[in-house]
């Protein structure tokens, strides 16, 4: 996407920010400068981008990596991450179900301690 922005940072002190061409850059000058740590984020979702600033100019733009659209989310609800597990009832517990409204539906999924 044409409308990606980054930045890059040699330390604390902010190199450049724009396109990742530009910013490829000008991280490849401050490098050739002896300047370090160097680091490049997305803007957009402030992942560290990974830059090869070796060899010329021109090589480090022809290695730059592609930069994707975010995905766009699915239909439905979002996954939360929870995964069902077997449940296990002390016997006080299968009474007070027993005598709810609709009893214990899911009795098939759990298990019963003796």
């Amino acid at each position: 996407m044409d409308d990606e922005t980054f930045t890059a940072f040699a330390g604390h002190d902010r190199l450049a920010a724009g396109a990742l061409s530009q910013v490829a850059l000008a991280a490849k000058a401050a490098h050739d400068e002896g300047f370090e740590p160097i680091l490049v984020f997305d803007d957009a979702t402030g992942r560290t981008v990974e830059l090869d600033l070796r060899g010329s100019a021109a090589d480090v733009l022809a290695r730059l990596p592609a930069t994707e659209p975010p995905p766009k989310p699915g239909r439905g609800r979002p996954k939360l991450g929870v995964t069902a597990r077997e449940v296990t009832l002390l016997p006080r517990h299968w009474e007070w179900l027993a005598g709810q409204p609709g009893g214990a539906q899911n009795r098939a999924t759990l298990s019963r301690t003796k």
